[in-house]
């Protein structure tokens, strides 16, 4: 019998392939092009112009030696503490896997438009290495207007003792996916992964580790890798920042027992510490209306003010989709931000607190120098950017400044990491100044907004 392949969409691949080879040689191109330009500005820096029309600004009124002390004074407490939480991330380490028997583990899927990426986050649970007879995988379809419906119900059918399909007839909000999924579960613990990530087959097991071996843990974050990293510059960026706003942060506040955010991409809650807290964040609201977004945060916090402590896994790992695009990632970053102003103003009502018995001393300074961080930062780039207007040369230090304090940063990305994409989160740093500083302030003043903006 003749067979015919007009139907194979060779054009795709034809693209794909471009497009791959496109980004490999753009990729080339900036780890040879970004060193060379650092090394240029900071050598521009230290052979032109001086600071001391730099200095004679400083030292006018406008500028005066209070304001300045409150700058050097939180600088110095910044980079002091910064110093501790290097400390903690060195001395940081996974849970081990406990031997014996393990719990049962319900994993919860929410959906909404994700199409087939919903199935391969499916079916990398599925291929856990976990007792079948322990798991259970429920997808919540949050009345999807495309077609993930169907590969949610497709694999189902494929593994109908594993798998429980849950489809609301029309949107309800991630919130709603994940209350089903929490109140229709069977298991001790919940693992809960969004729709358009992908787990590792030890990744379950992984992440329930640390409340197998302390009690007191009641939630616990994965690891969040970028899923589609090589596919644009945005996402190789993103990559890096994740490493370093993620996994060092998440590492450090681990040790003492207080991980501020157990993300949505995968996290794990013992359900002792989440029954009696469901309804109450479940009808949580902000400023008189329904707070829809930050619902990983708002669980987080939940958690915490029981008394239980919150850890990180490093060692459970998740792949995850991040934006391509620069719109894409400032809808992203304003619903982020958004909930961590409402949700700080949440935990400021129990940190000073006795909510717990230990380890507190930490996270109150850990939550106040994030606070103070904020204002501080836009009050001091106010006056460096009046700097740059009347002393232009000060803008080629800065800049050189920048790159050399991120490339040290990026020492903790190598030491995880041991490749040459440290040099996007170079770019990123030049990125995020020129490009995402507005973000923060925006969504401070739009906070009421409840908008997911991504879907």
């Amino acid at each position: 019998m003749r067979t015919t392949t007009s139907a194979f969409p060779w054009s795709q691949v034809k693209w794909r392939f471009k497009e791959e080879q496109r980004i490999q040689t753009l990729d080339l191109a900036l780890k040879i092009l970004v060193p060379l330009i650092l090394s240029a500005c900071l050598i521009v820096s230290l052979k032109v112009g001086s600071f001391s029309g730099y200095l004679q600004l400083l030292s006018r009124q406008s500028f005066g030696s209070p304001l300045m002390a409150l700058g050097a004074g939180f600088t110095l407490a910044y980079l002091a503490f910064q110093l501790v939480r290097t400390v903690l991330w060195w001395r940081y380490k996974s849970y081990p896997l406990p031997p014996g028997p393990l719990p049962r583990v319900t994993v919860i899927i929410p959906a909404y438009n994700e199409g087939a990426m919903v199935e391969k986050s499916i079916y990398a649970a599925v291929a856990s290495d976990y007792p079948a007879d322990r798991l259970e995988i429920i997808c919540i379809d949050d009345g999807s207007k495309d077609d993930t419906w169907v590969y949610i119900d497709r694999a189902r059918r494929l593994y109908p003792k594993l798998i429980k399909a849950i489809r609301f007839p029309k949107n309800r909000g991630k919130k709603e996916g994940l209350y089903a999924g929490f109140t229709r579960g069977k298991g001790e613990y919940f693992v809960t992964i969004d729709s358009d990530s992908v787990i590792t087959p030890d990744t379950v097991r992984q992440v329930i580790a640390p409340m197998l071996h302390d009690p007191q843990i009641g939630a616990v974050a994965g690891n969040v890798k970028v899923y589609n990293r090589s596919r644009s510059v945005m996402a190789r960026m993103l990559a890096v920042r994740f490493v370093l706003a993620f996994d060092f942060l998440r590492a450090s506040q681990s040790m003492y027992g207080c991980v501020t955010c157990t993300p949505g991409a995968l996290s794990a809650y013992r359900a002792a510490a989440l029954k009696p807290v469901l309804k109450q964040w479940r009808t949580q609201t902000f400023m008189g209306l329904p707070a829809n977004i930050g619902e990983d945060r708002a669980l987080t916090n939940f958690v915490l003010r029981q008394g239980y402590h919150t850890s990180y896994q490093r060692s459970a790992l998740v792949h995850t989709m991040v934006p391509e695009t620069y719109k894409g990632l400032c809808r992203m970053y304003l619903r982020w931000d958004r909930s961590n102003f409402r949700e700080n103003w949440v935990q400021l009502k129990f940190i000073l607190s006795k909510y717990r018995t230990k380890h507190r001393l930490l996270p109150i300074i850990d939550f106040f120098m994030t606070q103070i961080e904020f204002p501080l930062t836009y009050l001091f780039l106010g006056m460096l950017l009046i700097s740059f207007w009347l002393y232009p040369i000060v803008m080629v230090k800065f800049l050189a400044g920048l790159g050399v304090f991120t490339l040290v940063w990026m020492y903790y990305y190598i030491h995880q990491e041991r490749d040459m994409d440290f040099i996007y989160g170079i770019i990123y740093s030049y990125f995020a100044f020129f490009a995402l500083h507005w973000v923060q302030p925006y969504a401070f003043i739009t906070v009421r907004n409840d908008r997911w903006l991504t879907r």
